[in-house]
């Protein structure tokens, strides 16, 4: 066996096992979280940033189009999630949110950092990089 063959041999092995492992869908858009669907959505990605946010709130306003443009530019790598903290109160209550806008940033499955604030999105992109 040549160098080629060996080369070969060992792409179609990456790739057969490639190929069996699940494949996960990365929305590219925020996905809307609930009390009972937070767990599961942590527990579907890899890096799940979670935006806690209220309708009357201003500054949640201001971020939600930010986070837009992050869910579409890091698609493959970071999944984004809405939690209205109103209607959820006891996800709020469970990560203890007491200011919003707050971003629970899950590394698999488990929060690793709360971001609080509105940030722009540069600064955003770069506190969640550290992630990746």
């Amino acid at each position: 066996m040549d160098g080629l063959d060996e080369i070969r041999k060992k792409k179609m092995m990456e790739l057969t096992k490639r190929m069996s492992e699940p494949s996960i869908q990365y929305p590219d858009k925020p996905v809307e979280v609930t009390d009972s669907t937070v767990d599961a959505s942590v527990a579907q990605y890899p890096l799940f940033i979670l935006d806690c946010w209220a309708q009357w709130c201003g500054p949640c306003r201001t971020v939600a189009p930010t986070i837009e443009e992050l869910a579409k530019e890091m698609s493959g790598k970071v999944v984004f999630g809405k939690l209205n903290v109103d209607d959820n109160m006891e996800t709020a209550n469970k990560y203890r949110i007491s200011a919003i806008p707050t971003m629970l940033v899950f590394k698999g499955g488990k929060l690793a950092d709360k971001i609080i604030g509105a940030y722009p999105k540069d600064a955003l992109r770069t506190k969640i990089q550290i992630y990746l």
